[in-house]
């Protein structure tokens, strides 16, 4: 999994910085590794240089292989405070999409049953057809 880090004019990035959100966003998202391709970290301060309330932002945007982007934004205070609640939905956000994956398999058995009892009905009912003219 790549993790791209990205920020705007007012967050001052740095080596320490990325290295910090890369090891918050991988051991959070460390189970989900092996289906992702890129994280995408986005970090603003949309007040710029003004202080003000959930501020800071951090937009995630999450590419799992074979499937559509996932992005997640989260606002707090500080800096450390979005990165963790962005990593967190980010994290339920997975969780969602590969449990409603997992349980795919499972539907794709309901069918084949359902053809299989089909079957036994249309047999049935030709074996009563072909009684009943013979009777």
């Amino acid at each position: 999994m790549q993790i791209q880090v990205n920020s705007d004019n007012h967050i001052q990035s740095s080596i320490r910085l990325e290295e910090w959100v890369r090891t918050t966003i991988e051991s959070t998202l460390e189970r989900y590794a092996e289906d992702l391709t890129r994280v995408e970290v986005h970090l603003s301060d949309e007040n710029g240089d003004k202080p003000g309330p959930h501020d800071m932002r951090c937009q995630l945007e999450a590419r799992p292989k074979g499937h559509q982007p996932i992005s997640v934004t989260h606002k707090a205070d500080n800096l450390e405070l979005a990165i963790d609640g962005a990593a967190e939905k980010l994290e339920h956000a997975l969780e969602h999409l590969f449990g409603k994956l997992r349980g795919k398999p499972r539907a794709a058995v309901v069918p084949f049953e359902r053809a299989a009892a089909d079957e036994l009905l249309e047999e049935e009912f030709l074996e009563n057809e072909q009684a009943a003219q013979n009777g």
